[in-house]
């Protein structure tokens, strides 16, 4: 009796360590801040005639807060902030680019089943607002329009409590010159399509405090 309650006893505790470690996970996931730092491209199409920016522009700064309802699945609202300014044979602009957008997230990676343990995958969408305010004497083309926001995070646990993170972004916006009246002409207008790259970290706002 003896040889059969020990290793009974040893999978019992194997087992609650283990259901630990998950509830823990769900706890330090369903609350997260995020913070990212990187480079965008604006699309050209979005210029007036004869301007376009850079092919990379600093800085892309991005802020938000995650909630997960499941472990699949969750919302985000974030803040994003863009500049970008003339590339080389266009007339001299600079643009500040800021965005505000609601998604919903989605976490496939148990459904990926071959990635390592501290490596997830989150897709996220959805749509926002953006504002476009151009520098120097150009503040009579400030725009603002609707857009669609879809991207691709890949994250790496530090802790339980904070990963770093990669996120590849798309910016659609629902607008074009056309759609004022009138129609606005000149530098620093722009009605266009924004690709960000950003690396950050997400830090968890819940569970497990003292996580090691």
């Amino acid at each position: 009796m003896k040889h059969f309650l020990k290793p009974c006893l040893f999978i019992l505790i194997g087992l609650f360590m283990n259901l630990r470690s998950y509830g823990q996970f769900k706890d330090t996931s369903k609350w997260k801040a995020l913070f990212a730092v990187g480079f965008n491209y604006p699309n050209t199409d979005g210029f007036v005639d004869g301007a376009f920016a850079q092919s990379v522009n600093f800085p892309t700064v991005n802020i938000g807060i995650q909630h997960m309802f499941k472990r699949a699945y969750g919302v985000k609202l974030d803040y994003g902030f863009n500049r970008f300014k003339n590339d080389d044979g266009s007339p001299e602009f600079k643009v500040n680019y800021a965005r505000v957008n609601a998604q919903f997230v989605l976490d496939p990676t148990e459904f990926i089943g071959f990635l390592p343990q501290r490596l997830r995958t989150i897709l996220h969408a959805g749509p926002g607002f953006s504002f476009v305010t151009p520098l120097g004497n150009l503040g009579d083309n400030e725009q603002s329009y609707l857009n669609i926001l879809g991207g691709l995070e890949v994250h790496y646990a530090i802790n339980e409590k904070v990963s770093i993170y990669t996120d590849i972004a798309y910016i659609y916006g629902l607008t074009s010159l056309d759609d004022y009246d009138p129609v606005l002409s000149g530098l620093g207008a722009f009605n266009g399509n924004v690709f960000n790259l950003t690396f950050g970290l997400a830090v968890s706002l819940s569970g497990c405090q003292y996580c090691d």
